[in-house]
């Protein structure tokens, strides 16, 4: 994939650089890059003369290779000086060596990191951005699978290992691979208006936007992943009993257990409590209903184990901060067979 070289921004241009490097993540360049350029095709359709100009730069501008067979031509090396408008850094699947590899990345963005209108990196592109030190005290996301060695090398940074994506002032981060594309659709929005990022969005055949708080992967996942082989164990058996009245020393009973020890070998094991965790898979699986059936919310609430509509809404708006009613309107594209 070639490009031509950026010609000088128009007046009515909104120059976006995408930062990448030998190693870095293909769908985290190409998916923004896809999203930018179908709005430019629906800003030409409607006579709008506002553009994306978009411009894939590098430390080293010439053919860089990804994490894939893909390899993207960076037309320019790193813009040191002039205005930044918005700025995106890939991740790559190897961080570590792609962060020791390209020190002038991230003295880069040391210097210029505030200097844009936005500036994001991109699922552990988040590294760069707290090896420059520019998120000491500050939220970021980034991939889950790297979540824990970002928050023990930069104790500095404000983890948030279940976000999609984060802003902080000017600074922006993303979680994994395609959220970058989840990102890409909410700049859109914010510079155009929703109507416009909706028609990317039905274009790609992705949802407008997930909410920046949701869940990187579900409580299912997560069960198949964490603790060791008797701990997984009560996390199955938790998932299909969420719509039995559970109590900790029912769980406690299972796993043969006292309540006391149950609490707290699970809350070492899995970094959440049982009450927690058990609400959090509850809550997943009414996700699933809501957009998979039509049954009325207090249906739902049941057969997920809460003992009211009242107390699933509840359960939703602190952890997605939003109702049941209006996650099935936003994410439901159809009606249920």
């Amino acid at each position: 994939m070639t490009g031509q070289g950026p010609a000088a921004p128009g007046r009515d241009s909104h120059r976006v650089h995408i930062v990448i490097y030998p190693g870095f993540k293909s769908m985290e360049a190409v998916g923004p890059v896809n999203v930018l350029s179908y709005a430019n095709r629906h800003l030409a359709e409607r006579g709008d003369p506002r553009r994306y100009d978009i411009v894939l730069t590098a430390p080293r501008p010439g053919a860089i290779p990804s994490d894939t067979p893909i390899t993207l031509a960076a037309e320019t090396g790193l813009p040191e000086t002039g205005p930044l408008a918005t700025v995106m850094v890939a991740g790559a699947l190897d961080i570590q060596a792609a962060l020791a590899r390209e020190a002038g990345l991230v003295e880069w963005c040391r210097r210029r990191a505030f200097e844009a209108e936005r500036f994001a990196a991109l699922c552990s592109g988040s590294f760069f951005l707290a090896a420059a030190g520019v998120l000491d005290g500050r939220r970021a996301a980034t991939h889950w699978s790297v979540a824990e060695l970002l928050q023990r090398r930069f104790p500095g940074v404000r983890v948030d290992a279940d976000a999609i994506f984060v802003q902080d002032g000017s600074l922006w981060t993303s979680a994994g691979v395609t959220a970058a594309i989840d990102l890409a659709l909410a700049f859109v929005e914010q510079d155009f208006g929703r109507d416009l990022a909706l028609a990317v969005a039905r274009d790609l055949v992705i949802y407008l936007k997930r909410p920046g708080g949701q869940s990187q992967f579900s409580a299912a996942l997560t069960s198949q992943m964490r603790g060791p082989p008797g701990m997984r164990d009560i996390q199955s058996w938790l998932l299909a009993n969420l719509h039995q009245p559970l109590h900790i020393p029912d769980m406690a009973a299972r796993a043969g257990m006292s309540p006391r020890n149950f609490t707290r070998l699970f809350a070492a094991e899995l970094g959440t409590t049982p009450a927690s965790y058990l609400e959090g898979a509850r809550c997943e699986r009414a996700k699933a209903l809501l957009l998979d059936s039509d049954l009325p919310l207090k249906a739902i609430a049941f057969r997920c184990g809460f003992t009211s509509d009242e107390q699933l809404r509840k359960a939703f708006l602190r952890r997605f901060s939003l109702t049941p009613r209006d996650y099935r309107d936003r994410f439901r594209t159809s009606r249920p067979g």
